[in-house]
């Protein structure tokens, strides 16, 4: 079969390619994928290329299919596999396999198998680690975000704390404590606020700091001090460029000496030592931003780690089971992750979003695989429907969403868009 999908091919070179898929084995299963989100991850992927630990050595032979934040529907199922899966249904993808210890991942490390392609070959190791999802769900944008959903579920879930002279860890934040998202107004710290705000193991204080007004204003409107109030977090959204000390006015919030978590939304090292000084007695840093260069460090405490019981973690992704945390804290409606959406576009925006995707403002980019449609913001659906009557009618469905992409208007998209 025909499939056309966006393949890194080296550092910086990502194309959009037309080839064929290799003939279906018995323990595989086609797919045609319909959405997939951009994740920062890709963007990384395409800078190092070979550098990077999950993409393999040959692929200027043997190019990747990017994109790992995707659902799509079953077309085929190879005959080892149809007891358990059948055409016609909807999937997830937890691309975090760890199969035998390898860190390959598809939207990195496979030739048939990303989130940005129309059409694809689920490999046999995808289901024997049980990470091919069954997706029941209205839509498909929503599994899409259920694997950026899975990496906030799995860092909570992470963090650890002990009691004094006590060797055990007690997984998971401090119920009822005080918690740091710092540069966490972007749109992965939308997720986690939300996160935080409706799982079952809440901080009693939650300050999100960010240097960026317009993100952070953007996250007030998305998750008010008042409806923080109501789900029992006291919330405070801190702009820390608006003030001489910032270290000591955000540690001043917590009324005692620190933070018990603290998450680290990017990698930058001096906001990484900022965390490790807010941290109280038993404080936990959670370095949840993947960094660009493999030799990215910062100063930490070590007089704090040794009487003060301070600790680092960090993980990549999440694992199959915070995924389907994830899925059913959405089909609960608990969590909202379409408010993470601000621009949608289609397979030929994947190239052009991945490779700026840092310059971009905004939250989540969303790509259909199977349309033809620049990358657009939400908020300018109005001023293109002058001109379009795809966007005319796009902007009156999410007027009636207050500005959020729906399945409403991924209905009216898949039937209206131009294929590619």
């Amino acid at each position: 079969m025909l499939t056309k999908a966006v393949r890194l091919h080296g550092k910086n070179d990502l194309r959009l390619d037309e080839f064929e898929l290799a003939p279906l084995r018995d323990d595989e299963i086609l797919a045609r994928v319909v959405s997939d989100s951009i994740c920062m991850s890709s963007h990384k992927a395409t800078e190092q290329g070979i550098d990077h630990k999950r993409v393999p050595g040959d692929i200027a032979k043997n190019p990747v299919i990017i994109g790992h934040e995707f659902c799509g529907e079953i077309l085929e199922v190879g005959k080892k596999w149809r007891g358990k899966f059948t055409a016609g249904s909807k999937f997830s993808i937890q691309p975090a396999l760890n199969y035998k210890g390898s860190l390959d991942a598809p939207g990195y490390s496979y030739r048939y198998i990303g989130g940005d392609a129309t059409h694809i070959v689920i490999p046999n190791e995808v289901m024997e680690c049980n990470c091919l999802l069954p997706y029941e769900g209205e839509g498909y944008f929503l599994a899409s975000l259920s694997e950026p959903m899975s990496c906030i579920v799995g860092a909570f879930h992470a963090s650890y704390h002990t009691d004094p002279g006590v060797y055990a860890h007690k997984m998971g934040i401090v119920q009822g404590g005080c918690m740091a998202m710092l540069a966490g107004a972007g749109p992965m710290g939308i997720g986690a606020i939300d996160y935080a705000l409706h799982c079952d193991r809440k901080p009693g204080m939650l300050v999100v700091t960010d240097i960026d007004e317009h993100r952070l204003q953007r996250a007030e409107e998305i998750y008010s001090t008042a409806e923080a109030a109501r789900c029992g977090v006291n919330l405070k959204y801190v702009n820390t460029a608006n003030h001489a000390d910032a270290l000591a006015y955000v540690r001043e919030l917590t009324g005692k000496n620190g933070f018990d978590d603290v998450f680290v939304f990017a990698p930058v090292k001096q906001l990484v030592e900022q965390a490790d000084s807010l941290l109280a007695r038993d404080g936990c840093l959670n370095f949840f931003a993947g960094p660009h260069s493999a030799s990215f460090s910062a100063a930490l405490n070590f007089y704090n780690v040794h009487y003060a019981s301070t600790h680092v973690v960090g993980t990549s992704g999440g694992n199959t089971d915070d995924m389907r945390e994830a899925l059913a804290l959405m089909a609960q409606k608990k969590i909202r992750p379409a408010l993470m959406i601000t621009h949608i576009g289609g397979l030929n925006a994947v190239v052009p979003t991945t490779m700026n995707l840092p310059k971009i403002p905004g939250g989540k980019k969303l790509i259909y695989t199977n349309i033809a449609l620049d990358l657009t913001a939400i908020d300018a659906f109005a001023q293109k429907a002058q001109t379009d009557p795809l966007f005319e009618a796009l902007a009156q469905i999410t007027a009636r969403h207050a500005g959020v992409w729906s399945v409403e208007a991924e209905a009216y998209l898949l039937d209206h868009a131009p294929k590619i």
